[in-house]
């Protein structure tokens, strides 16, 4: 199984594409599936999110595109810059991700936050989108800079460390 555990800034081509909901973009410790079939390992270092477009190299060099799954979301829509302040004010009191974009924010789909936004005079539009949240303010950002050649190792690997989803059969 390929293992994917170094971020990389560029790359003059890629050996695959892993597309990967939010949720899985944010786990420290996935077994996955490439668009081709293959099953690969990802290893990152607790709190490290994986954002659409970025590049992991593998434990045999080859280079792997991260993709932003589509996902369920609304998106909210206001008739003035204040009004979407306000909108992200209470999703933000609510610890709701979301994703702010040039004149509107993207949430997950929750009918309770939806009925929120709505009572606020937003616009709620359900849209099938890839779904990329803030960081948060203490999050660091999300940028490919260092000093060390562009490559970024995302944790150590365990050696014969197996990988778990939820709905494996115990062994």
């Amino acid at each position: 199984m390929l293992t994917l555990h170094t971020r990389i800034d560029t790359a003059d081509h890629t050996d695959g594409e892993l597309i990967l909901p939010y949720e899985l973009r944010e786990k420290s410790r996935l077994r996955a599936t490439l668009t081709s079939g293959e099953e690969v390992a990802v290893f990152t270092v607790r709190g490290t999110v994986l954002r659409h477009g970025d590049l992991l190299r593998g434990d045999d060099g080859r280079i792997v595109r991260i993709r932003a799954a589509t996902e369920a979301t609304y998106r909210v829509d206001c008739a003035s810059p204040r009004d979407l302040l306000r909108c992200a004010f209470h999703l933000g009191n609510r610890h709701t991700q979301a994703q702010v974009g040039d004149g509107f924010l993207r949430i997950r789909r929750d009918s309770v936050l939806r009925d929120m936004l709505r009572g606020l005079g937003a616009t709620v539009t359900e849209e099938d989108a890839p779904f990329e949240p803030e960081s948060g303010a203490y999050g660091g950002g999300h940028g490919h800079h260092g000093d060390d050649g562009g490559h970024h190792p995302l944790a150590p690997i365990p050696l014969r460390q197996r990988i778990h989803r939820p709905g494996d059969k115990a062994s």
